[in-house]
């Protein structure tokens, strides 16, 4: 390591108001057997959602359940609200960005009728899942907790 050379690291926040919770406790296999990635849930209070990281907005799902950001250090990260929630054909969610837009950590992105959610029985843990693991150099840890929407979660240390 020389000596100008510096970690690369992106901070992780929480996308909701409520508890939160480890990847593994999720109700959903592909989630909590980390199929996808790892990462962390929250079982929000309320229905604002915020970004977990700050970057530009990927790709925004057509049913409104799931959106991609990409870091400034190459993270591509997946944000899920809630579980089978695509089945509900983007009917409880109200997205406020699009493709390309730069977010910063704690922008609000999104909101979701958790009271719909449950109605339509869903589980409505929201997932921050990082989809490409190779980049991951050192995953953080964290306590479970209640948590407010853009209190931190954890650092990961990035390639």
């Amino acid at each position: 390591m020389g000596l100008f050379s510096r970690k690369k690291v992106d901070e992780f926040v929480s996308p909701a108001n409520g508890k939160l919770i480890h990847l593994d406790k999720v109700s959903d296999p592909v989630f909590s057997q980390k199929l996808m990635g790892d990462g962390y849930a929250v079982t929000p209070s309320d229905n604002e959602i915020v970004a977990p990281i700050g970057g530009i907005i990927g790709t925004v799902f057509p049913t409104k359940h799931a959106l991609m950001i990409t870091s400034a250090h190459g993270l591509e990260v997946m944000l899920h609200l809630g579980i089978d929630t695509v089945e509900l054909k983007g009917a409880p969610f109200e997205v406020f960005v699009k493709e390309n837009d730069k977010v910063k950590a704690g922008q609000k992105l999104a909101t979701m009728d958790l009271e719909q959610v449950k109605a339509a029985k869903k589980d409505t843990a929201v997932m921050t899942i990082i989809t490409n693991s190779d980049a991951v150099k050192e995953m953080g840890s964290f306590e479970e907790q209640d948590i407010n929407a853009g209190g931190k979660v954890l650092d990961i240390n990035v390639n």
